[in-house]
């Protein structure tokens, strides 16, 4: 049943969000630390009076994070769960931890990783507060826009496979997908509201911890998930799609 597969990709997002969650821990909040020190440190400089702290910080580097990690994973494997359901049996005769896998790097490259070209992830301290609402929805806009071409490019390598050939289908799908996507980012507007003066050393390791995070959330909810279907299954062989939807 589709629903055992809903709950299962839930579940798999939990412990990814999980494991998520520890490494932000580790790489990604002495970042943020840093950025809001020198935050504090600018408005000293310019005499201003720090916003009074509603939630304690180290509220917010635990708890906090910690839930706001989780349930974002979790409804990520949900929607991961659904897409396998579709994609399983339509992308040849592949095992479905093959297939787990092979959509766990698609969805990262799409959801996070091209967006992430053209917005790369700031601290939080970073940036103009008025314009959140604004990156927020170009953002957003990025991901969607990358998702739907990854879906119109693998709908056109598969009606072009049996004139030109898999390969030369994929190559040709692969292109459109990155012309369609570089064309859109070059017309998106620049958000650049990072000060001159802030730590490039800062910066970049925020990014690096930004991009930790969605590896190692992807690859767990990917190789998890693919692992724990074969297992429901008792797969020894390929399977089938029919397999899969039954449990």
């Amino acid at each position: 049943m589709i629903g055992r597969l809903l709950l299962r990709g839930m579940l798999v997002g939990i412990v990814a969000g999980l494991l998520a969650f520890g490494f932000a821990k580790v790489f990604g909040e002495p970042m943020v630390d840093r950025a809001i020190a020198f935050e504090e440190h600018l408005a000293e400089e310019k005499g201003e009076t720090p916003d009074p702290e509603l939630v304690s910080r180290e509220v917010q580097s635990t708890v906090g994070l910690a839930t706001g990690v989780v349930v974002y994973s979790t409804g990520l494997g949900g929607l991961f769960a659904l897409a396998f359901a579709v994609v399983y049996g339509r992308v040849g005769h592949l095992r479905p931890r093959a297939v787990s896998v092979l959509l766990a790097v698609a969805a990262f490259v799409a959801v996070y990783l091209i967006p992430a070209l053209k917005y790369p992830a700031n601290p939080p301290s970073v940036g103009i507060p008025e314009t959140i609402g604004y990156r927020t929805g170009l953002y957003f806009f990025m991901v969607a826009f990358t998702i739907v071409a990854a879906g119109i490019a693998v709908t056109i390598g598969r009606h072009l496979s049996a004139r030109l050939g898999k390969w030369n289908a994929t190559l040709l799908a692969g292109a459109v997908f990155i012309i369609v996507v570089a064309v859109v980012q070059a017309l998106l507007p620049e958000i650049n509201e990072v000060p001159a003066e802030f730590p490039a050393v800062v910066l970049w390791r925020f990014r690096l911890a930004s991009l930790g995070i969605q590896l190692v959330l992807w690859s767990g909810i990917g190789l998890l998930f693919g692992y724990l279907t074969e297992r429901s299954l008792g797969l020894t062989g390929h399977g089938s799609q029919a397999a899969v939807a039954a449990h």
